[in-house]
């Protein structure tokens, strides 16, 4: 399967649930945000949504500053 991912192809065995893309990309950590296909999915619902072939995934994080 087919995906984006901030703008790079990646190839998945099998569609996952965007919890899982994010834990193999060392991703799961406080202060990232994440939308796909320019929705944005709240942490509670990272577990439970699921990815489909040609889905762009962006993540985002939160930087502090003034």
């Amino acid at each position: 399967m087919q995906i984006r991912l901030n703008g790079e192809s990646l190839q998945l065995e099998s569609s996952c649930s965007l919890e899982a893309l994010l834990s193999t990309q060392n991703q799961l950590k406080a202060g990232v945000a994440v939308a796909i296909n320019q929705q944005v999915i709240p942490r509670s619902q990272w577990s439970h949504t699921f990815l489909s072939q040609h889905d762009d995934v962006d993540l985002f994080r939160a930087i502090a500053g003034g």
